[in-house]
């Protein structure tokens, strides 16, 4: 037997606010005797939307789950990384499966039972408590957070169900081809456990059990050469990888001072200018940014007290907004309220993937540096409509965030370790222009490749923020597409599955795979796969070789609810 005793993996860690803890502090993360066992049908790692999907799924085909989070909070993109859902258009009548619109049902629905919203607003079956551009439903971090753990509680009361939360991975027991074990310790108090599983769903935002586990992956940009994507690198690149961003809340307060005071590295990202190709057209922290289906300079507005736009512009105040005041009764929101994720905090210069352990929490650092930079500059420098500079009214809503900083609890992670699949899914099969010309159809009535393995569908433009290694956006039009089984399948392990942006995508598909919906799904086709895999005691990769198994496995989730094909 091959034993991975991996040391700590501080990305984990530095997610879970432990950058600055020293490995040396800590036991070593070995399978002792000494350290609680925990054995379950299937271990789940990582809290975030995939995981939580992958549980419900689990759960409600009667498996016991034993699910870890390295925050306190689960929910992932929508809680600790504070980002409201970006959806396609469609999203409240197709494209997504039962379970997640009964989530999105549930947030409203809380809004009703929970804050005094007015007559109107309580009456709109389509309540969007932001009003914010980028979704359909624009919420608070916290009222995702209440709503999913609400959802569990009952399986967590009755012992079906166990989250480990502040809990990263740091080791593995290893078989061969098969996981029998995942060492976790707790970020809090450092004591271990061995997390014993038939299954495990690596639901982690960086694809942390790949490395651990010894599965194949791969990171960063390939070459065209490899995947012939019209948008692919000219050469491989591991180390090009998507900007990550650490996000925060705002609210404004007319009249008052809440400025900040100046962040230690102000001066740096004040004028910093960051080095892209096609060239950022200014200082990144400016109201001119690149225009990501264009490539060419746009200017954008911000305004607190403004409309939609300024001057013309899109108006960033609205753009994340995630509480519109005027829905709920005067006096219970001093203002609006926005989440800021803008191209702006953006953070360019290093990877949490592919470095050592201490520059990856150095970039942490410094992203959170650069994202209260941005909050300064906004309060003191920022131009006004009015031709004035600065808003010394925002306040920084560490509230909303839960957290001293007032930063989120994680990073926005875009890009994670990707497993090496029995399928991959190229721009070929999803990108518009590079569909039609494979297929001979016309660009106005091409459709995405037709997967006959499919467990999910999705839909949203290639979008691929600024890298590391110094590209622009690349942002072109996809197609509704589905989700293949063969890329939820390892080439070599047998007993893991990928449940969220760690799935057999490239770099440039990876853009339209990994937004909150399709997340949410991926997660939820791991959940149900490891299920009926145990039901029918098959493995997940012989379901997909098989058709009849594959047909019985597509018949069975899609009586659950999960959409497979769009309508």
């Amino acid at each position: 037997m091959t034993k991975q005793t991996n040391t700590y993996n501080r990305r984990s860690l530095m997610q879970a606010g432990l950058a600055g803890v020293s490995l040396a502090s800590l036991p070593a993360p070995l399978f002792a005797s000494s350290e609680p066992e925990r054995e379950a049908d299937v271990v789940i790692i990582g809290g975030g939307l995939g995981g939580c999907a992958a549980a419900i799924a689990a759960l409600r085909n009667g498996l016991k789950v034993v699910m870890t989070e390295p925050t306190d909070w689960i929910g992932g993109q929508l809680t600790s990384q504070a980002v409201p859902p970006d959806e396609h258009a469609r999203i409240e009548t197709a494209g997504a499966n039962q379970s997640y619109r009964t989530f999105r049902s549930q947030v409203r629905q809380y809004y009703r039972d929970h804050y005094p919203l007015t007559d109107a607003a309580r009456a709109n079956p389509r309540l969007n408590p932001g009003n914010g551009n980028v979704s359909k439903l624009c919420t608070e971090p916290r009222v995702a957070l209440t709503v999913l753990e609400q959802w569990l509680m009952p399986y967590e009361q009755s012992g079906q169900l166990v989250v480990l939360r502040n809990h990263v991975p740091t080791a593995a027991d290893v078989d061969g081809d098969r996981v029998s074990a995942v060492s976790v310790r707790s970020v809090e108090t450092g004591d271990a456990a061995v997390l014993r599983g038939k299954y495990f769903i690596d639901a982690s935002e960086l694809g942390d059990l790949l490395p651990l586990t010894n599965t194949e992956f791969i990171t960063g940009a390939e070459a065209q050469s490899e995947t012939n994507e019209m948008h692919a690198a000219a050469v491989a690149d591991p180390n090009n990888q998507q900007a990550f961003t650490v996000c925060f809340a705002i609210d404004h307060l007319a009249g008052e001072n809440h400025t900040i005071d100046r962040p230690e590295e102000y001066s740096f990202w004040r004028d910093y200018v960051p080095q892209m190709t096609p060239p950022w057209p200014g200082k990144l922290l400016d109201f001119t940014y690149t225009h990501p289906p264009t490539g060419v300079p746009k200017k954008l507005g911000f305004d607190p007290a403004g409309g939609k736009s300024v001057d013309g512009a899109l108006n960033l105040w609205i753009y994340r907004r995630i509480i519109d005041a005027s829905l709920f009764a005067p006096g219970h929101f001093a203002g609006d309220i926005s989440l800021i994720n803008w191209p702006q905090n953006d953070y360019l210069l290093g990877n949490l993937v592919g470095v050592s352990e201490e520059q990856a929490a150095q970039h942490v650092a410094r992203a959170k540096q650069l994202s209260l930079s941005l909050l300064y500059w906004l309060q003191t420098e920022a131009p006004r409509p009015d031709g004035g500079t600065g808003f010394p009214g925002l306040r920084l809503r560490r509230d909303l965030v839960g957290t001293e900083d007032g930063l989120a609890k994680a990073p926005y992670v875009r890009e994670s370790r990707r497993i090496r699949a029995e399928f991959t899914v190229l721009e070929e099969h999803v990108g518009r222009e590079q569909r039609a010309a494979v297929s001979g159809e016309s660009i106005k009535k091409v459709k995405a490749a037709r997967f006959d393995d499919s467990v999910g569908v999705g839909s949203y433009p290639i979008d691929l923020h600024p890298s590391t290694g110094g590209d622009n956006y690349i942002d072109f039009a996809s197609l509704q597409f589905q989700v293949p089984l063969g890329a939820l399948l390892p080439v070599r392990m047998r007993n893991l599955i990928p449940a969220c942006k760690n799935i057999g995508t490239t770099h440039v598909t990876n853009g339209c795979y990994r937004l909150h919906p399709v997340e949410w799904g991926i997660g939820e086709a791991a959940g149900a796969l490891v299920a009926h895999a145990m039901q029918t005691n098959q493995t997940p990769h012989a379901i997909r070789a098989t058709p009849q198994r594959l047909a019985d496995f597509q018949n069975q989730i899609r009586k659950q609810g999960m959409e497979t094909e769009w309508t």
